[in-house]
């Protein structure tokens, strides 16, 4: 990703629901929250943080891999956020646990051990959030096997 500044808009819809806005040719979606609060017609904040985490370190790995001209397909994540109150009492998010699984054997793959222990430094995204929730990250290949 280039260096520039991302803008994205949202507008109130009815208490706590909003339409998000990425701009010409992305297709927008609706936030919300659950009850009590709203009505749960969309993503709250934090599964939106959770899906950008997944997003920045899965597309991390499938470039990391693609650079070896490796074909790790499908991919697919599962991201977790730990939410609990802090010595203040407020709700936050304490921790993020992402799960990634490739979509084949490790053996299948060349260069596996050089790339999972990289491509986690150029996720933008995760690299941003873990300065202040920690992240902790799990790599499975399509048989089970832990590789990170």
């Amino acid at each position: 990703m280039s260096e520039k500044s991302v803008t994205v808009t949202l507008q109130q819809r009815h208490d706590y629901r909003f339409d998000v806005d990425f701009g010409p040719g992305i297709a927008g979606l609706t936030t919300d929250e659950p009850p009590p609060l709203g009505t749960g017609l969309g993503p709250t904040p934090v599964q939106l943080l959770c899906a950008a985490v997944g997003n920045c370190l899965t597309d991390s790995l499938l470039f990391a891999l693609r650079k070896f001209k490796q074909n790790p397909e499908p991919l697919h994540a599962s991201v977790t956020a730990e939410v609990g109150r802090n010595a203040e009492g407020r709700v936050r998010v304490l921790k993020i646990t992402a799960v990634m699984h490739l979509g084949v054997p490790a053996a299948q793959l060349e260069h596996l051990d050089r790339v999972l222990g990289q491509f986690e430094a150029f996720c933008t995204v995760t690299q941003s959030v873990g300065q202040g929730i920690p992240i902790e990250l799990q790599v499975l290949d399509s048989t089970g096997q832990r590789l990170k």
